[in-house]
Formats: structure tokens, C-alpha cells, sequence
């Protein structure tokens, strides 16, 4: 079966990108599409495997990607996917929108719904001005339209499920992202150190502001682990408490995780790979009560909640919080759940399933 896998853009790693190596693991002969490519910064995927569109041409679009959005949707509808037996998107913006034969299964893996389109609350980023606005109105409409071409949704977690539905009016599944629970390991006790930890990219709705605010009070030692371009902000309001660790290696990651008193998580996430990977760590999460921290985070068992997005709520929960209430092993245990390997059979036993719907009933009516 000739099987092409779309992917928005590979200019970074986070998330999408760690998911992305997974479906190449279960599809090793797929071939990638996507926009852009960098590959100085993603040298986990030979350069041989991606087909890009013709925006890699444009000086420095490895760089500015941000201004390439509005060219997006004809890049990908450019791609021509006739050969292929199935087409599985990898989205969170503009992969969802190629075009396929109506005899070849579409099958879209969520990340959420065009986050800068929908939910300018999160990500401002495509509103402010009146070009800006401009441009969104016309790209909502071809983000729903885009959304009509799929056959199958699969969305990373009942909260992009429900934001697929509001949305884009699509039903979904659902199938939760990839932890390297391997790639982490639980400390003894008396290795703990006294501060918290932050990960993840500075930018705005990651809410790492909020977490440097309320540290600023607490006078407690805050690590933060991650670039972006919210750094320079942040750095400026920050006390001398808190410490940027910026980019880690992954050995390194592992070790501030393991010896964290514990990991805040400040952000309304789509899903939230972090705090998973803190509790294979075996340390507790303090999570904002919202998102996909909902379906991870059990209060008293794994971590504690703060219920609104202000200084003084996580200022409570840090004071409030005993991380020798919880048990490292079982807070591993629990991370387990979404492991490689789990992801792996979940997510091929749905594509099989859906793949052999499609061949026997056709197209699903949408």
C-alpha cells in the first residue's frame, strides 16, 4: 500500500514532530509531505523522505514561516497524492487541506483545530489589525471547507474532540499522543532539589508569564526549560528566583524533571505532553484546571489543580501543595497509559479499522 503522510511544516520539534516519528515507525515506507522544511533543525528525518511544496523556495522561509500562512492553502492543494493508497494528515493548521482521489481514504490526525483562526484568546496572532482580519476571515472560510476533505477524523484527545465538533461539525475519535516514558526514570527522595519546573516553547498561551509572576511572590526557586520568541519578555519581568535554562539536551531535560519538587503547568494545552512526561519522571503536575490537563491530571493522585489563570490561584496551589503526598512509581504508572507502544497499536488498529470501513461502505457522509 503506497501511504503519504502530510505534516504542516518542519521547522521545529515539539509535539506534532514527536508524533510524526512515531507514524513513520508505523509506516515506515510512507513518503512526508510538507511545506517547509528545515533540515539543520529536524535531522531525526532524512532529507530523502520529505517532499516539500514549492514555499521552500522562498529565501528564508525556513525562518519566517509566520509569513508563508496566508500562501499555505494552495501549497497543499498543489500536492498531487494520486498514487497513493492513503493519506494521513498530521495537523494542526493547513495538512488536513490536500486533495485526494475520491477512491483513497483521508485520515486526520488533530491537533486542534486552526488555533490562530478559532481561539484568538490563545493565539493572537493572526488578529490585531484590520490586514490582519482581513486575511483570517478569508482563511476560516477555507480552514472549514478544508475540513470537509478528510473522511476520517482523529482527534489527540476528548478535548480536541469537542473542538473539532464545534468547529469543523465532524465527528472524531479519539487517540492519545506518544510519551517516551522510556526516555525518563524516577530518583530517590533525597535527590529531590528545591525548585519547580517550567517546559515547553515561550510563546503567549503557554502562559509561562503567569508562572514567572507568581514565583516573583513566592520567592521559590522556578527553572524553565524552552526558547521562543516570548524569551526576551520574560527574562525582563523575571526575578532572580527564576532560571532559564533555555534549550537542554535530552539527558538534561530528563534530570531537571526527575529532580523537580514538582512541574507547573500554567498553559490551556490541546492535550499537554509535558506534565505526562514530568509524572514518568515520577514528580506531581500543578496544572491550570483546563484543557487536556483534564484527561491527564487526577487531583490528589497525580497532581493538584489551580482553577483560574491569575497569580494568586497557582500562588495558592504552590503553598498548598505537599509533593511527599504522592508516590512516584504511581505517578510513572499513570504516563505509562500513553507510551510509545500504546500510541502505536491504538492509533494503527484505528487507521486499519477506518481504512476497511472506507473499502467496504465507501466515503462516510459528513
Amino acid at each position: 500500500m503506497n501511504i503519504a503522510i502530510i505534516h504542516d511544516w518542519l521547522t521545529g520539534f515539539a509535539g506534532a514532530e514527536k508524533v510524526l516519528l512515531e507514524l513513520i515507525k508505523i509506516y515506515p515506507e510512507a513518503d512526508i509531505y510538507t511545506s517547509v522544511f528545515n533540515d539543520q533543525k529536524i535531522k531525526q528525518i532524512p532529507r530523502d523522505r520529505v517532499k516539500v511544496s514549492y514555499l521552500q523556495k522562498i529565501p528564508g522561509s525556513n525562518r519566517g514561516r509566520r509569513f508563508l500562512i496566508p500562501l499555505m492553502p494552495q501549497a497543499f492543494e498543489n500536492f498531487n497524492l494520486s498514487k497513493y493508497d492513503l493519506v494521513i494528515s498530521n495537523t494542526s493548521s493547513v495538512g488536513k487541506g490536500v486533495i485526494t482521489r475520491p477512491e483513497t481514504p483521508h485520515i486526520c490526525y488533530c491537533h486542534t483545530p486552526t488555533r490562530y483562526l478559532w481561539e484568538s484568546n490563545l493565539d493572537p496572532r493572526a488578529s490585531g489589525n484590520f490586514l490582519k482580519d482581513r486575511i483570517s476571515h478569508r482563511l476560516r472560510i477555507w480552514d472549514r471547507l478544508a475540513a470537509m476533505r478528510p473522511d476520517y477524523f482523529i482527534a489527540n484527545s476528548k478535548n480536541i474532540q469537542q473542538k473539532i465538533k464545534k468547529y469543523y461539525r465532524r465527528e472524531s475519535e479519539v487517540v492519545y499522543p506518544p510519551v517516551e516514558v522510556g526516555r525518563f526514570k524516577v530518583t530517590d527522595k533525597k535527590e529531590i532539589k528545591d525548585y519547580y519546573l517550567c517546559s515547553g516553547r515561550l510563546v503567549g498561551y503557554k502562559r509561562v508569564d503567569l508562572a514567572i509572576a507568581a514565583f516573583n511572590d513566592l520567592k521559590k526557586p522556578l527553572f524553565i526549560i524552552g526558547s521562543g520568541p516570548e524569551e526576551k519578555r520574560l527574562r525582563a519581568i523575571a526575578g532572580e528566583n527564576i532560571k532559564f535554562l533555555g534549550r537542554v539536551s535530552d539527558q538534561e531535560q530528563a534530570k531537571y524533571y526527575r529532580e523537580a519538587r514538582a512541574f507547573i503547568f500554567p498553559a490551556d494545552e490541546d492535550f499537554g505532553i509535558v506534565p505526562l512526561e514530568a509524572l514518568a519522571s515520577g514528580r506531581p503536575v500543578i496544572a491550570f484546571n483546563a484543557g487536556g490537563a483534564r484527561e491527564t491530571i487526577t487531583e490528589g493522585i497525580s497532581g493538584t489543580f489551580f482553577s483560574e489563570q491569575t497569580p494568586q490561584c497557582l500562588i495558592d496551589a504552590v503553598r498548598n501543595f505537599n509533593p511527599d503526598h504522592y508516590r512516584p512509581e504511581s505517578l510513572r504508572q499513570r504516563a505509562m497509559d500513553f507510551d510509545q507502544t500504546i500510541f502505536r497499536k491504538n492509533f494503527k488498529d484505528t487507521v486499519d479499522r477506518l481504512v476497511v470501513d472506507f473499502q467496504k461502505n465507501g466515503p462516510p457522509i459528513k
